[in-house]
């Protein structure tokens, strides 16, 4: 057992003391006990914190007594897939921690090889920390996260997104969402400036077919430099130290700039 499966369990703790509801894969070989019994008040000592071992999900997958049940569940790109799933409630446990009640899953369904246009037969196992949620419900929230990971993904790849290195957590939970709506405003603003054909700036070396973020910042950035006033100022004169139309020349490069 690794380092990573003991800070698992102390994120799973941390989650339901806050009640917080996660939802992750798990693994196959994950160590699930029953319930404690109740203990006499006549037996003296500590209580015991877990129940009888279970079967590992890994020994479920090959039972040939394991009860499968069948459901259409909302999948990736918009499908539906038909899915054989069991589920049961259990403990948690591994040495050095308390254990963690969770909501287990294990989920097999099929899935199309593009390569050999053979259909193979796909295992997933999941939990949730909070034991009354159904299974259904894990994968839903399970698919759902996609579309949040391609777009930190995306705006990564494309928007130059760095992971915050704030100290404070709420500074973290504000900066993320702050920083997103700043890249919705930009596009927004560029669309109602440009409706039609947004301004594209090409170099010799590379030669883009779309518009890319860096064009409608650009255009945001002319649009806002441009109306730039001073009240003080006399209108209709010429108050720059250097020629107007050198200033927007300059202007158009800054514009482009990190």
């Amino acid at each position: 057992m690794g380092d990573g499966e003991y800070a698992a369990v102390d994120v799973v703790a941390a989650c339901q003391r806050q009640r917080v509801t996660q939802v992750a894969r798990w693994r196959l070989d994950a160590a699930l006990y029953d319930l404690p019994a109740p203990q006499p008040r006549s037996k003296r000592g500590p209580k015991p914190k877990k129940g009888t071992r279970q079967p590992a999900l890994r020994q479920r997958l090959a039972a040939p007594t394991t009860a499968w049940h069948r459901a259409w569940i909302a999948w990736y790109s918009n499908q539906a897939k038909e899915v054989a799933w069991v589920s049961g409630v259990a403990l948690w446990y591994t040495p050095r921690h308390d254990p963690v009640r969770l909501r287990w899953g294990l989920v097999r369904y099929e899935e199309l090889e593009k390569r050999t246009g053979r259909k193979k037969v796909q295992v997933g196992a999941f939990f949730c920390t909070d034991s009354e949620v159904s299974v259904t419900q894990i994968l839903a929230w399970f698919v759902g996260r996609w579309n949040i990971e391609v777009t930190f993904e995306e705006v990564r790849a494309h928007l130059g997104f760095e992971t915050q290195r704030q100290w404070s957590a709420r500074a973290i939970g504000r900066t993320t969402p702050c920083l997103l709506g700043l890249f919705s405003v930009v596009v927004l603003m560029a669309k109602l400036l440009h409706p039609h054909a947004l301004p594209v700036r090409y170099n010799a070396w590379y030669n883009k077919e779309a518009a890319t973020f860096s064009d409608a910042l650009a255009a945001v950035r002319a649009h806002l430099w441009s109306r730039m006033h001073y009240a003080n100022s006399p209108q209709l004169q010429q108050t720059s130290l250097i020629p107007t139309a050198l200033w927007h020349r300059v202007q158009q490069v800054l514009c482009y700039a990190a």
